[in-house]
């Protein structure tokens, strides 16, 4: 039948990337350091171990957290590194920063543990309309991390797509 639709996409070798489904499930949440200084500013140190040990940090259970302070008290090195040690066993993950810094982060750590490998020799596509809020740094680091193992590597839809890269 000479009219017959061939799928050639659904043919070829070419692998979609997607990161929307590696998306880290998972709350994202803040946690203000001010709360556990005097009026916002002031760090005692004795009052603030005191009150880290009487927190309930529960409701950050894997979680991701990005931890700041809304203040601009100016604070230890350690205060931030002392929060962090109560959250470890607790969220998922920790960083310093805002939500859009730890969102960052999540992907930079997921992107970090990928096996490049399976990608070896092959063309890629790294999908692009993400519905989620995906970062621009995990494209960038996505592109850096397939680049030296894939044929070529693409940018978008399958039937629409934009070349990035090929050997």
């Amino acid at each position: 039948m000479a009219d017959e639709i061939v799928n050639r996409v659904a043919q070829s070798s070419l692998i979609t990337f997607d990161l929307e489904e590696h998306y880290p499930k998972g709350e994202r949440k803040t946690l203000d350091l001010s709360q556990w200084l005097e009026q916002g500013f002031i760090l005692r140190e004795k009052e603030f171990r005191t009150a880290l040990k009487n927190f309930d940090f529960s409701a950050y259970k894997d979680s991701y957290v990005a931890l700041y302070c809304s203040t601009e008290a100016l604070l230890p090195a350690w205060a931030n590194l002392l929060v962090t040690s109560h959250l470890q066993h607790i969220a998922k993950q920790v960083i310093w920063g805002t939500l859009e810094e730890l969102e960052i982060a999540i992907f930079q750590s997921l992107i970090d543990a990928i096996d490049p490998t399976p990608f070896e020799g092959k063309p890629v596509i790294i999908k692009g309309c993400a519905d989620k809020s995906i970062p621009a740094s995990a494209y960038v680091a996505l592109v850096q991390k397939l680049q030296p193992y894939v044929k070529s590597l693409m940018y978008g839809e399958a039937c629409s797509s934009v070349p990035l890269y090929k050997k």
